[in-house]
């Protein structure tokens, strides 16, 4: 039986235990496609076997810019199972990124997955002397297509088969597995150094966290593969068994889940606080009694807790009827037999965590960076692993301590071996002794639980000497249907200021309720009868905010950040510079300067 060592291991194991005619799936044009195992091994060592035809060697880089689809497992596990190293790459990065990851990383060839991407890319890729050739996924008039490799590899096999076999055996654990250029909020990113073991060693670890999953159960993929947690997630699916969907676009999402009736995904905050909009605001469309049950049911998972000891049988009671009238709804709208949700790559608001556990869906928030694989710690699918505002259990495997200036240091077989071509920034990262440095800060109680309160380098000093921690107060003010998204400020000033970005949707709602007129949304933002509104709305949430971190003052913006303008990273964080940046004379007015 294969053991599990190398990522590519993954696949072996599949034939062995879980062979399966959808091993993955793709929604293109309407239509579900699907890959047996045996046509996913087929395809695999084909593009292995090209690679040697055309003399790839161990440790040479090949880089990818592709949407989340079976092609990118094929490439993935053919490169790596000859040695290759492969440098997955972001489709929503600027130019200057692109040039700086492609060379940086010395990357041989590149592939991308659409046209879209080919003309965006080729005249980057034409700039740049290390890569050799770019391909395409799709078929593109004028490029070459990666299928091209895979027959160079077919007319060769026969002279090249026992030549892949001892280069798979010849691949060691320890060996690079991957760059992946960390989405830094400031700077050019960082290549990190993963190994297989790293990977390997952590996926293992999460077998304990999805404890619910068994072998044929499906997961929907959609965060994009080049993300640390999305493509262990896909190695981890896989290796229990799982058949993998991959969702059409990001609008498809929840008709795909619908569709397979999905089990499991891995998601980030900024997706769950959409799903959970979007529920609400089908309840506030409802009649008058159905909306009244409605909203009875969500003041019912509010006060959900995972202890079973706190749940009182009067509780309980209520809680089951709100489950059979409202929650199996929400249920039947993800698809009737969804098991569980991972959630990463950002503080989820503890609020969304609750409402979903208390409706029978597990929400596991996980926490990590790149840097560790990603998996430092996990919430658990039952209590006492559960502790809502918490990132839950840090497994005995890894050792996490508080320094003294409170942030969370790391050491494990998860850690990366360091920042690619950069000993000073590796070093700056892990100390003498083998400690990561997060920089996160936050708290580990009795029971390895954490917890964690704000990036060291996000907080900031007010005038008057006192630190402010904006993520906590961000994902409060968030619990607002009439806010989208939010940027606390006040570094250097006198008092805490906020951007505001109103959630148009919801705001238009209760513009027609209100029988406010308006022309577009900048004129929107201008009325005072709104401004009003958001200003009661901050009132209510700074009435529970000591009195530094209240927001003083704010002000309505009619943008959207995203990460193509550059305001979110590819992982949804801010880019605070960068919206401070955009909007430095709104703050100069907030702060009355000239």
């Amino acid at each position: 039986m294969t053991e599990i060592t190398r990522t590519f291991d993954v696949l072996s194991n599949l034939e062995e235990n879980y062979p399966s005619d959808e091993a993955l799936s793709v929604k293109r044009n309407g239509k579900w496609e699907h890959f047996s195992t045996a046509e996913y091994r087929k395809y695999v060592d084909n593009f292995s076997l090209g690679l040697l035809a055309k003399g790839f060697k161990k440790g040479d880089k090949i880089a990818s810019v592709s949407n989340n689809r079976p092609e990118w497992n094929f490439i993935d596990f053919g490169m790596s199972q000859i040695g290759c190293v492969h440098v997955g790459i972001y489709a929503t990065i600027s130019e200057e990124e692109y040039m700086h990851i492609l060379s940086h990383s010395d990357s041989r060839i590149l592939i991308v997955s659409s046209e879209e991407l080919y003309l965006k890319i080729k005249p980057i890729f034409d700039k740049i002397d290390n890569l050799e050739e770019i391909y395409t996924i799709d078929e593109v008039e004028g490029a070459t297509n990666w299928k091209e490799i895979c027959d160079l590899g077919v007319s060769k096999e026969k002279e090249l088969r026992s030549e892949l076999i001892k280069r798979r055996d010849y691949v060691d654990p320890q060996d690079l597995l991957t760059l992946i250029y960390t989405s830094g909020t400031t700077g050019l990113s960082k290549g990190v150094m993963l190994t297989h073991d790293n990977v390997v060693s952590n996926f293992k670890l999460a077998h304990k966290v999805v404890t619910y999953l068994k072998p044929n159960d499906r997961a929907l993929s959609f965060l994009p593969l080049s993300h640390v947690l999305e493509r262990v997630g896909s190695y981890l699916w896989q290796s229990l068994g799982l058949k993998i969907y991959y969702a059409e676009s990001i609008d498809t999402i929840g008709d795909n889940m619908r569709e397979i009736k999905v089990n499991v995904f891995i998601t980030v905050p900024r997706v769950f606080e959409k799903v959970y909009d979007k529920i609400i605001n089908k309840g506030r469309e409802l009649s008058p009694v159905k909306k009244a049950i409605f909203f009875w049911a969500v003041k019912v998972g509010d006060k959900y807790d995972p202890n079973p000891a706190n749940r009182s049988a009067l509780y309980n009671f209520k809680l089951k009827i709100a489950n059979k009238l409202i929650f199996s709804k929400w249920r039947e709208a993800l698809g009737g037999e969804l098991k569980g949700v991972i959630s990463g790559g950002a503080a989820l608001q503890a609020r969304l965590a609750r409402i979903f556990w208390a409706a029978d869906i597990i929400v596991q928030e996980g926490y990590g960076l790149t840097e560790t694989s990603p998996l430092i710690s996990a919430t658990m699918p039952h209590y006492p692993g559960v502790k809502f505002g918490s990132v839950g259990l840090v497994p005995e495997e890894l050792e996490v301590k508080i320094a003294e200036d409170v942030e969370i240091l790391e050491r494990g077989r998860n850690l990366m071996k360091g920042y690619y071509k950069d000993p000073e920034k590796t070093a700056e990262a892990i100390d003498k002794d083998g400690w990561f440095h997060t920089g996160d800060i936050g708290t580990l109680d009795e029971n390895r639980m954490l917890t964690i309160t704000d990036r060291k380098k996000e907080m900031f000093k007010l005038s008057g000497g006192k630190y402010i921690a904006p993520q906590p107060l961000e994902n409060k003010f968030k619990e607002s249907q009439f806010i989208e998204q939010i940027m606390v400020v006040g570094e250097n000033e006198k008092f805490t200021a906020a951007l505001v970005i109103p959630d148009f949707v919801f705001l238009h709602n209760w513009c027609t309720i209100h029988n406010v007129k308006f022309r577009d949304n900048d004129d929107l933002i201008e009325k005072q009868v709104v401004i009003d509104r958001y200003q009661k709305e901050i009132d209510k949430y700074n009435s529970s905010l000591g009195q530094v971190e209240k927001v003083k003052v704010f002000k309505l913006i009619s943008d959207e950040w995203t990460p193509e303008n550059g305001m979110l990273s590819p992982t949804q964080k801010l880019k605070r510079k960068k919206v401070k940046a955009k909007y430095i004379s709104l703050l100069d007015k907030i702060y009355e300067k000239n």
